[in-house]
């Protein structure tokens, strides 16, 4: 093994991640042949298949289990050792390595831009990802700093509050309840709604919304793409439980009604969450504390405010 390489660590890292070498290749942004190349010529030096293919699907064997957790330490270290030597170039010449979860998608790009005109030698890399793929970037190590509604509970996860993230009621225009004033929970009870999937941050905050309610609500679907839900709301399959943030367009263009419902806005919040032990760079510590001075008030600039629409 002494004469690996770190890109062939990496690769086989992402492989044994997605266990598909054709979407660790597009990670990687290299072609699946030379993924494989990389990963024909680790198993070179370790002397040992890594992998197993069974039918379409691949497998780690016991020697790439054994291998994943020692990689994973190593490309770890790399990163450890070129965040010390960030400290020493300072802002200008940084990378900053964000993770979203998929409802910041909608506005996060414009806070990072806002950031690099101020750092013209900034590299931006943001990925997006529902909550247990966000966890999973975090777990490992693979951002910096993440952005999500709820932090993971552990004490070795700092996280800061730097904006109100509100959730709303929205449905098609010509619903029977769009227009009415002072909506209960027993009217909304009666119509079915159109949900993102169990698990979702978006799940779990309608958990907070309704309660022991919950229970009582006609799921006509459960969706993994808030794209669709809005879609599927638009086109009368039920009501939506979204993030107001995701929903600015559809309020401009009245494809969507925010409607009137007693208890609404769900006023929750974004945090930027990284791990305590990990050394940022300054790039990334210099982006936190521009979320914090700067966040909300960029947020509220960017959508607009659908729980006071007439």
């Amino acid at each position: 093994m002494k004469h690996a390489t770190l890109r062939q660590l990496k690769a086989f890292e992402a492989v044994a991640r997605h266990l598909s070498f054709s979407r660790a290749a597009t990670e990687l942004h290299l072609t699946q042949p030379a993924v494989s190349t990389q990963i024909r010529m680790l198993e070179d030096h370790a002397g040992l298949p890594l992998f197993e293919q069974l039918g379409k699907k691949t497998y780690l064997t016991q020697a790439g289990t054994e291998l994943l957790d020692f990689a994973r330490a190593i490309i770890r270290q790399f990163e450890d050792a070129e965040a010390a030597m960030a400290h020493y170039k300072g802002i200008a010449s940084g990378r900053l390595n964000v993770a979203v979860i998929s409802a910041g998608d909608y506005f996060f790009p414009q806070l990072m831009v806002a950031f690099a005109r101020r750092h013209p030698g900034v590299q931006l890399n943001l990925t997006v990802h529902n909550r247990e793929e966000l966890l999973g970037q975090l777990a490992a190590n693979r951002t910096d700093l993440a952005v999500m509604v709820r932090p993971p509970a552990q004490d070795d996860v700092q996280h800061d509050a730097f904006a109100p993230h509100p959730y709303v009621i929205v449905a098609a225009p010509d619903h029977p309840l769009a227009g009415q004033a002072h909506i209960g929970m027993a009217a909304l009870l009666r119509h079915p709604f159109v949900v993102r999937e169990r698990g979702s941050d978006t799940w779990h905050s309608m958990e907070d919304a309704f309660g022991a309610h919950l229970a009582e609500l006609q799921v006509a679907m459960e969706i993994r793409s808030t794209e669709t839900i809005k879609q599927a709301v638009i086109a009368g399959m039920g009501l939506g439980f979204l993030s107001a943030h995701t929903i600015g367009r559809e309020l401009t263009d009245r494809s969507l009604t925010v409607l009137q419902v007693d208890g609404f806005p769900l006023m929750l919040h974004w945090y930027v969450v990284h791990r305590r032990e990990k050394r940022l760079p300054p790039v990334a510590r210099a982006f936190h504390q521009f979320l914090l001075d700067e966040g909300a008030q960029r947020i509220a600039a960017l959508i607009p405010a659908p729980w006071q629409q007439a």
